[in-house]
């Protein structure tokens, strides 16, 4: 019989590996060759005009806005000389995806001649439609206007393609109002924000830190599955995860897959991924294959957060193009197959000063060291307090199958900070602080004195928590490897921003009331370890021991989506990221509801696409099958076989007709419980409808359709399987 399923399989088996072009030059050589870098402007810009840019993106000064139209004359120049014949204001919209228009540098004068122009307006603004972009209510389709702005602190690039090179100026997008409709703008706010509660910190300790930025690596984790493969999965292409599907005899039990020999398709695939990503200035380090098959990884060097989240942006959208050069599908779903690993982003953050010091980095120097404690006592603190706005931060549809599984930590939020420095705090806790000189003295050679022994990889690796402290930075393991990191590292930095001015405000009363700088410090960062002690967890996340100590010590455990989101719009929330000024409190709300309604859309196409596999493809086949067996039946009986005979035939005829009837019914009540669910008019009632009354047919309409892929023939069965998308390679 005619199956596509198997023409699939041939081409994928027969796929030869795509040669990548090798460069003559070192990568230090052709890298950020499609950027418009310092490099590229100082060749292309008046001095003048450079030295103000410069200044206004190192330093943060106002942007001169007179020298747009040199600043567009240089880049324009620069852009054409490298081939390119359009430009596109590049922002990332509150779809999770980027967004682009492109324009032609082409234009015709007063005269009808045809010429190369490009404006410094046309830099510096543009207008795409905020209505047909998710905006929570904040825009109409009557209120269609918004407008993207330039950001100059992300330097433009060079977009190739086989169709031609595209010159990309990175923008935030906000509506005709003001408000934010997309990540960088509140990311942006929320930098601005932590940077001058750190750098007003810093001055109890050095007066020459003038600015504090926060830095961030992005491990990007993602699976390769052949083209020919994917495309015979519906639910692939339009989920980006399997939905029915049993579990190969081989997954990733015999643990051979982690770090092992990379195939040769696929390095070809990674290198020229890094070719494509070290010319865009993106600056990828580490390649290597993940736990489960045909998982892998990929992380950069540390980068200022503003640029380290546009680089991974820019870099799941080349993963896409030079997957399709490889005939691979790049699956950045959190959980893509059942029963293996799926896959995160690993946020690795930290505060970097303008005098090349990290903040989070203990050193020999014992003011370093009460330094390092402030900011590290500090984070601790903002994780506890606002525990439940990081949760919110990484909470969607496809984050929620992921969270709490045996590669990603729980939906209870805790820090892991290592034996040493937890305990450092424990013996800090203690003491017993008056405000005599000597419990101030004991506090400091105790919290400070003690901390050069601390190297950099002072602390062991627990994969377990979602906010581990791995030496001289925190790593937010809970964040998926589709989403936007800006939305999780917004929320870090405005936290951590909060609890600094806290804390500066107390430690100022205190210096007021005549304390010492040290011992005032040390009182607060005293208290602090005390309150936040609840947050702080060193052992194993997965544990139903865990889940009970959690809920003592009064951590909620969140575990889907829809009750996440509440977080973001409490008072306290509010209150928060208004006095922060990075979100109002209608931005809050708009974001609120564009992500119950982006959840809900998730469960809602994917409820479509199992209805339809299940109807249209897996019980036709089982009833083809079914045909063949009781033909089967019918030949033995025929010729005289007793009933005995044929008994294993008439069990599987009968079991696969009560599957055939289960399923069906399932995909009815599900298709109802959809219309029920969409009849609500409240967009929170309808995103916990379709989780809760909705989604729970998922695993149930799964489970029969997997039996049933047991003992079908393989002859028909319709879909790739687990081995062959896991295995061919």
């Amino acid at each position: 019989m005619s199956n596509s399923r198997f023409t699939a399989l041939d081409a994928a088996r027969n796929r030869v590996t795509v040669s990548v072009i090798k460069h003559s030059e070192k990568i230090s050589e052709f890298f950020g060759s499609n950027v418009f870098n310092k490099n590229a402007m100082r060749e292309y810009l008046p001095e003048d005009v450079f030295t103000s840019l410069m200044n206004s993106i190192e330093r943060g000064e106002k942007l001169d806005m007179g020298i747009a139209d040199q600043v567009e004359a240089g880049m324009k120049n620069w852009a054409i000389a490298k081939g390119a014949t359009h430009y596109t204001h590049w922002f990332q919209p509150l779809t999770g995806a980027t967004a682009e228009k492109h324009d032609s540098f082409f234009h015709l004068s007063s005269d009808g001649r045809a010429m190369e122009a490009f404006s410094g307006s046309a830099l510096v603004q543009q207008e795409p439609d905020a209505s047909s972009f998710p905006n929570g209510g904040i825009r109409n389709t009557f209120e269609a206007r918004g407008y993207t702005a330039w950001d100059p602190s992300s330097p433009a690039f060079l977009y190739e393609s086989t169709a031609g090179i595209t010159l990309c100026i990175p923008t935030i997008f906000v509506s005709y109002t003001g408000e934010s409709l997309d990540y960088k703008a509140p990311l942006l706010k929320s930098l601005a924000y932590v940077e001058k509660a750190a750098v007003e910190v810093c001055h109890y300790f050095d007066r020459n830190i003038t600015k504090v930025y926060p830095t961030l690596g992005v491990e990007q984790e993602y699976f390769l599955v052949d083209a020919a493969l994917f495309n015979e999965r519906p639910d692939l292409m339009m989920s980006g995860r399997t939905l029915i599907g049993h579990g190969s005899a081989r997954g990733q039990q015999l643990e051979d897959h982690y770090f092992g020999s990379i195939p040769e398709r696929v390095q070809a695939f990674m290198v020229d991924l890094e070719n494509e990503a070290h010319k865009l200035g993106i600056p990828l380090k580490t390649r290597h294959n993940e736990v489960a098959p045909a998982q892998f990884e990929c992380a950069p060097l540390f980068e200022e957060i503003n640029l380290a989240v546009d680089h991974n942006q820019l870099l799941m959208d080349i993963m896409e193009k030079v997957g399709r050069r490889h005939n691979f599908r790049v699956l950045l779903h959190e959980k893509p197959f059942a029963g293996i690993n799926g896959s995160g982003k690993h946020n690795n953050w930290s505060l970097a000063t303008n005098t090349g010091k990290n903040l989070l980095s203990p050193s020999k120097n014992p003011k370093s060291n009460l330094q390092f404690l402030t900011f590290f006592v500090n984070t601790i603190k903002a994780f506890h307090v606002h525990g439940d706005l990081v949760r919110a931060s990484i909470a969607s549809a496809s984050n929620d199958h992921r969270l709490g599984a045996n590669e990603a930590p729980p939906a209870i939020m805790s820090a892991f900070l290592g034996s040493q420095l937890s305990s450092v705090l424990d013996e800090i806790e203690a003491r017993k602080f008056e405000n005599s000189e000597s419990d101030t003295k004991a506090l400091m050679k105790l919290g400070v004195e003690k901390l050069p022994e601390i190297m950099l990889d002072n602390t062991d690796r627990n994969r377990t928590s979602p906010f581990a402290f791995t030496g001289n930075k925190f790593e937010l393991r809970a964040v998926g490897s589709s989403a936007n990191s800006a939305s999780a590292m917004t929320v870090l930095n405005t936290i951590v921003g909060a609890q600094l001015v806290e804390f500066k405000k107390e430690v100022d009363g205190l210096l007021a009331a005549g304390e010492s700088k040290e011992a005032a410090i040390m009182k607060v960062i005293h208290r602090y370890i005390i309150e936040s002690k609840a947050i702080r967890f060193e052992g194993n996340g997965y544990s139903d021991e865990w889940v009970e100590e959690a809920a003592r010590r009064g951590l909620p455990n969140v575990k889907t989506t829809p009750h996440a989101l509440d977080a973001l719009v409490t008072e306290k929330a509010v209150k928060l990221f208004t006095q922060a000024g990075v979100y109002s409190e209608r931005e809050l709300h708009a974001r609120h509801e564009i992500q119950l309604e982006a959840y809900t859309k998730k469960i809602q196409i994917e409820g479509r696409i199992l209805g339809d596999m299940a109807l249209t493809q897996i019980i036709p086949a089982a009833i083809r099958y079914q045909t063949e067996v009781l033909s089967n039946i019918q030949m033995q009986k025929n010729i005289g076989l007793p009933e005995s005979a044929v008994a294993a035939q008439t069990g599987l005829v009968n079991n696969i007709s009560t599957r055939v009837n289960t399923i069906s019914g399932m995909v009815h009540d599900m298709v109802e419980a959809r219309k029920k669910a969409n009849n609500l008019s409240d967009a929170r009632e309808m995103a916990i409808a379709y989780c809760e009354e909705v989604k729970p047919y998922f695993d149930q309409i799964r489970y029969e359709i997997d039996k049933l892929e047991q003992v079908i023939d393989d002859r028909y069965w319709p879909l790739p399987k687990y081995r062959e998308l896991l295995f061919v390679k």
